[in-house]
């Protein structure tokens, strides 16, 4: 059920657009290795975090439809990077189960901000819906709470890592309407937490 390759990196933004913009044109193996390895179009200095970045992305990405993908690649950065939030929540149970889990109850409940101990909670949860997460080590778990917090920090619901604050944040009209016509449930509840 969960896994832990979101560890691998938050939303990325830019290099995002770059590797929809190239699934877009599907590319072959040799076109996708050329792009990654050879162009280096995620402009990263060793071809091994290239690769490693670009498979994270793929695998979150590939299974997005042909117009996720435009909005991704070519929309305005809110609409962008709210349609990589949403490929993040289909793509990791992980980030979707702690936005629905803990972030809607805190704002339920007036609570402004989050803290280790919400993650330590929210992770002992996780233990008994998935048994496969007692196998991840202590440094792991600490990785994975570092990057759902910048995902969080990068899609605006929160303010910082530090002292993450909550933020008021409404879905971009665009992005409603894509998740709607896409009847995207489980992560219309994990994102759309001010309805």
């Amino acid at each position: 059920m969960y896994n832990a390759e979101i560890a691998a990196g938050s939303l990325m933004l830019p290099e995002s657009r770059r590797i929809a913009a190239l699934l877009l044109s599907k590319p072959s193996s040799t076109d996708w290795n050329q792009a990654i390895r050879i162009d280096n179009i995620l402009q990263k200095k060793t071809p091994s975090t290239a690769i490693r970045l670009a498979r994270l992305i793929r695998n979150r990405l590939e299974p997005m439809p042909q117009d996720a993908l435009e909005m991704i690649s070519q929309g305005e950065s809110e609409v962008a990077t709210q349609m990589l939030l949403l490929a993040a929540v289909k793509h990791s149970r992980l980030v979707g189960d702690f936005m629905r889990d803990v972030v809607a109850q805190h704002i339920r409940s007036f609570q402004d901000s989050l803290s280790r101990k919400d993650w330590d909670d929210f992770f002992a949860e996780c233990l008994h819906r998935d048994a496969n997460v007692s196998t991840w080590s202590e440094t792991t778990r600490a990785k994975l709470y570092q990057v759902i917090l910048r995902i969080l920090k990068e899609a605006r619901y929160v303010d910082g890592t530090r002292n993450p604050r909550l933020c008021r944040v409404m879905l971009n009209p665009a992005v409603k309407a894509y998740m709607d016509r896409h009847h995207e449930t489980y992560a219309t509840e994990c994102m759309e937490l001010y309805a």
